[in-house]
């Protein structure tokens, strides 16, 4: 693989953002304070019109030098607000982030470093390190949706690891960060959480093997936030499935 040639690189963090009031102004400060030897961080704040008053936090970073500031009309989903982040990026290497602490920003660094040396073009942040076992999630409040969450990601992981030919741990992880030339011939339309599904599966589809990396994560119930839908959301997982797997890139 060919590594990338300048010698200060850039990533572009794409930050979707929706009714994240209660953690946004820790997040969206660790993230602005965030530096990473050898790269240039392009931030870049998608919004979606949020009713706990999240839009307001964001606009307090408008003006800073490393921060673009996306402001959608009405929320139509993570997958929307991320996109919207794609089509404004222009680092060599996108790496998604959430505004909801549950992913360590320390973690950026040996996320980097295979591409930067062009080991990868394509690398997965797993949440599932040596020794976690079966569960990922841990929710004190909450172990029965735990549970259930658990067991659906082994059962869709299997259905991604048998539809692909490969073995991936956590397909699912939110940190997919990648070259940016890698979505050259690839069309994204997902809107949802179904969005990682499309992504993942066309970039594998496209010849980008991932490498998967252990990180740091602190999950948090859906009392403390958590917006997947239980029943819907899985749907549209399966519809995402069969479209990136059997239709075109």
């Amino acid at each position: 693989m060919i590594p990338l040639s300048s010698s200060v690189l850039k990533l572009s963090v794409i930050v979707p953002i929706f009714n994240e009031a209660a953690t946004l102004p820790t997040a969206l400060d660790a993230i602005v304070a965030k530096s990473v030897a050898g790269w240039e961080l392009e931030l870049i704040f998608i919004e979606s019109n949020s009713t706990d008053g999240s839009r307001a936090i964001v606009e307090t970073y408008r003006g800073h030098p490393r921060v673009t500031i996306i402001l959608e009309e009405k929320p139509r989903g993570k997958g929307h607000a991320v996109r919207a982040g794609f089509a404004r990026a222009t680092g060599d290497v996108l790496l998604i982030q959430d505004s909801d602490l549950e992913y360590s920003l320390d973690d950026y660094e040996k996320l980097l470093a295979p591409l930067a040396t062009g080991e990868r073009t394509f690398v997965l942040g797993s949440r599932h390190g040596p020794g976690d076992g079966f569960a990922m999630r841990k929710f004190d409040d909450q172990p029965i949706q735990a549970f259930v969450l658990n067991c659906a990601h082994w059962g869709f992981t299997l259905l991604i690891n048998a539809s692909l030919g490969i073995w991936l741990k956590d397909p699912f992880t939110m940190y997919k960060v990648f070259r940016r030339d890698a979505l050259n011939g690839i069309t994204l339309t997902c809107n949802r959480f179904d969005l990682d599904w499309e992504l993942l599966m066309k970039l594998i589809r496209a010849g980008h093997r991932p490498i998967e990396i252990p990180i740091a994560y602190n999950s948090r119930s859906f009392k403390e936030g958590k917006k997947v839908r239980m029943i819907r959301d899985p749907l549209t997982w399966l519809v995402a499935w069969a479209k990136a797997r059997f239709g075109p890139l």
